[in-house]
């Protein structure tokens, strides 16, 4: 047998599998694989969950993380006055809670920078895999003959 013969045989059966090729369907797991536009059961990662967590972060834990550095802040603050040295006597005590105070400050003020870039992550990841999810299924259907088949 030539090579001719024999690459066209080879190339014969390549195109007869490629024409019995099809795609098997399942049921999606968890609800996923559909591709709708609104996330929840077409995605295993819910949009609507994470801008309802990022809402709570923003409504509830930023707000109540600056209620209570500002109830220590004051708290502390008085405690400096109270021993603050008078008349040259004073107690060691005023001089660390002044320093235990900034850093509560600065650990408070650390504490609501990551919270609200966790709120923002989390809207930015919704947002991401939601237009990641539509773009991915345009580009399938826009480079193959899925959408006439339905």
């Amino acid at each position: 047998m030539s090579f001719e013969e024999e690459w066209g045989q080879a190339r014969n059966r390549a195109t007869d599998l490629h024409a019995r090729t099809q795609l098997n369907t399942a049921a999606p797991h968890n609800g996923g694989g559909s591709g709708g536009l609104q996330g929840g059961e077409d995605l295993a990662s819910s949009p609507a969950e994470k801008k309802k967590a990022a809402k709570a972060i923003d409504e509830h834990l930023l707000k109540d993380t600056q209620k209570a550095g500002d109830v220590a802040d004051e708290d502390t603050a008085n405690a400096v006055k109270a021993f603050k040295p008078k008349d040259g006597d004073g107690w060691l005590t005023s001089p660390a809670l002044h320093k235990a105070q900034k850093a509560w400050s600065t650990q408070v003020k650390s504490l609501k920078k990551r919270l609200a870039a966790e709120s923002s992550a989390l809207r930015d990841t919704s947002n991401s895999f939601s237009s990641n999810e539509l773009g991915i299924r345009s580009q399938i259907l826009r480079e193959s003959d899925i959408s006439k088949i339905t």
